[in-house]
């Protein structure tokens, strides 16, 4: 299998390169990225706990489900593709704001990404993929907020950085 590559872009989301992911990280380079919020009918948002072997931030609370656009490929397309590896499901995906952020990590990796959020709508349970995901919760954005203030070290830096700056667009 060949290693997956990531979109390099610059301040304007216009592709300037592919690199092999890892590459990327090492470098802090920017490059293009999704992050999927799934509500259901009550306006509870689904979280992801990642995987406990992730690369970077293993055993974190975050969106639904985030990763990187593939060449070729629209950012409602590779939310659909990626909801269904790591989640097990599928659904219709709202393309709403694109921000950049830099997250620095322990491991001497560094996310600096071009994020686009994808918002959808679900009710039943996920099927999770145990390689992307170990754990899921409904949670109410108030309560989301509330623990995050009480418990920051249990939340992704982006799902951070989104929280804070982005609170407005992230709601159905």
């Amino acid at each position: 299998m060949t290693e997956e590559k990531v979109i390099l872009v610059n301040e304007n989301d216009e592709q300037i390169g592919l690199m092999p992911k890892m590459e990327a990280h090492e470098k802090g380079l920017l490059h293009r990225a999704f992050s999927v919020f799934v509500f259901n009918d009550k306006n509870e948002l689904m979280l992801q706990q990642r995987a406990l072997d992730k690369y970077h931030s293993p055993g974190l609370w975050t969106n639904t489900c985030c990763s990187h656009q593939r060449e070729g490929e629209t950012n409602i397309e590779a939310g659909k593709r990626r909801l269904q590896e790591e989640m097990g499901f599928s659904v219709d995906l709202n393309d709403t704001i694109s921000f950049i952020y830099k997250a620095p990590f322990d491991n001497g990796l560094t996310e600096h990404e071009f994020d686009h959020i994808l918002i959808g709508n679900y009710n039943d349970e996920p099927a999770l993929n145990p390689n992307e995901a170990a754990s899921w919760k409904w949670m109410t954005l108030e309560a989301v907020e509330e623990d995050m203030q009480s418990h920051p070290e249990k939340y992704t830096e982006w799902f951070k950085i989104i929280f804070d700056k982005y609170y407005q667009s992230i709601q159905i």
